[in-house]
């Protein structure tokens, strides 16, 4: 009766199990299922559907009256709920509002941003080869809604932003995304804010709390500088991860929970498992897939496309706006190391914004002095954009014909020469950038012949 009046193919399954089977073959739009008796098998197939098709829409069947399971069901996907027995007129209006979810699920997928210049990629501003890279290995990441991430860089670089793409990207898009800063956050309440606590389990605990982990079941936990997390909190997590069940403060009774844990750190988590700071099976856990987002001294190409985002930001809501920076201050800004990354770019576009609004263009001369000491050097070339002679590793991998001491060599000398062209041919200076003695870089020179290459020595 349903299929005639919907005008759709209609597919039965008799159990959870053969349901699962038929989402994975089938191009399925809508699910309709019951709780499958006593055992309430049909909420357990309703957590696993987002994994299979994130776009799929789900109704459940529940028995008149039964406000316990509307709530359990409405809180596991389900976006409409039908009464058992069922009325055949409800059931169909429930069943076209369910088509109409999915179309514009689907609708709103296909309306997502990628890369591009002003928007940024789920705004994250980048078009330089690194960014890119980062972007597609981001997009593969996301897709699998179950493994962890560990995000890594430097700080100001954006930690934040990739771990909500990485959510907004995933099948757990519709969920929560909670964010903590386990550095921000005192070790003594930590735990009570992640694992929440139960009615008396503390001086002043007088109703029971949610942690943030149970806040954000069936979407993803961010849990940023996870490095700075005592050793206790750390064995707790690892259970959620493996477990995925915990116990709040005070509590006896396991909590199961269905969550994406996302941590990212800017200290080396490799050498904290080495002095015994972090526990190692949960690195390892946490590691699962790593993701790195290159500081911005690697990727000064993206600097204009930053600071014109920025500029737009900062204008809103003001009479009199800044029309950008002139090309020499451009030049100088690219020019600069950046120890603060994105951050520290951020700031001084609004500063700067604040300070010359009005004034057209922000020259060199309105910088800080900090960001125009290397105005004279010009835009230093970013790694992939190197004038220097440098080997390319990835078509000599893929064609599988190397030499691996010819290659490790070139680079050496892509390295001292980056070093020598940076430092305007002091070899000083260049080998207190490589943090070499001042004959050894010498001896290199000599020895691979690099005088050629070198730029104009100073007297």
């Amino acid at each position: 009766m349903l299929r005639k009046h919907i005008g759709c193919v209609v597919l039965e399954a008799k159990n959870p199990t053969e349901a699962l089977d038929i989402l994975e073959k089938q191009d399925v739009c809508l699910v309709i299922t019951d709780l499958f008796g006593p055992k309430k098998e049909g909420i357990d197939l309703l957590r696993k559907i987002p994994t299979v098709n994130p776009q799929l829409a789900t109704i459940v069947s529940v028995p008149y009256g039964d406000r316990e399971s509307i709530v359990e069901a409405l809180k596991y996907g389900a976006i409409f709920y039908i009464n058992s027995p069922y009325d055949f007129e409800e059931a169909v209006i429930a069943t076209a509002r369910g088509l109409e979810h999915h179309e514009l699920l689907v609708y709103q997928q296909k309306r997502s941003p990628k890369i591009s210049k002003r928007d940024g990629f789920h705004g994250i501003i980048g078009e330089s080869s690194k960014m890119k890279r980062m972007f597609r290995i981001l997009e593969k990441v996301a897709e699998d809604a179950n493994s962890t991430v560990l995000i890594q860089g430097e700080s100001g670089t954006g930690k934040e932003l990739v771990a909500r793409a990485t959510h907004a990207l995933s099948p757990r898009r519709g969920k929560n995304f909670v964010p903590v800063n386990c550095a921000a956050i005192p070790d003594e309440l930590l735990e009570s804010e992640l694992f929440g606590y139960v009615k008396g389990a503390f001086t002043g605990a007088n109703q029971p709390k949610m942690g943030r982990i149970q806040y954000a079941d069936g979407g993803t936990l961010f849990l940023d500088e996870i490095g700075d997390m005592k050793a206790n909190l750390q064995a707790k997590l690892l259970r959620v991860i493996q477990e995925k069940e915990f116990e709040p403060v005070g509590g006896v009774k396991p909590v199961s929970v269905d969550v994406r844990i996302v941590a990212a750190t800017h200290r080396d988590l490799e050498k904290a498992v080495a002095d015994g700071s972090f526990r190692e099976d949960l690195y390892y856990r946490l590691s699962v897939v790593p993701l790195g987002i290159p500081p911005l001294r690697e990727r000064r190409s993206d600097i204009p496309l930053l600071i014109e985002k920025f500029v737009q930001v900062f204008n809103r809501g003001k009479r009199q706006i800044l029309r950008g920076f002139s090309p020499e201050a451009l030049a100088a800004l690219q020019s600069y190391a950046w120890p603060g990354n994105v951050r520290e770019l951020e700031n001084l576009v609004q500063r700067m914004v604040v300070l010359h609004g009005g004034d057209g263009l922000v020259s060199l001369a309105d910088l800080p002095e900090k960001y125009t000491a290397h105005a004279g050097a010009g835009i230093l070339p970013e790694p992939e954009q190197s004038a220097v002679p440098t080997p390319d590793f990835h078509a000599a991998m893929e064609d599988g014909n190397f030499d691996f001491n010819v290659l490790v060599s070139d680079f050496e000398d892509r390295l001292i020469l980056e070093a020598l062209s940076r430092t305007d041919g002091n070899k000083k200076e260049a080998a207190k950038l490589l943090n070499l003695k001042r004959t050894t870089l010498i001896e290199k020179i000599k020895k691979k012949q690099l005088d050629s290459y070198l730029p104009q020595r100073r007297n």
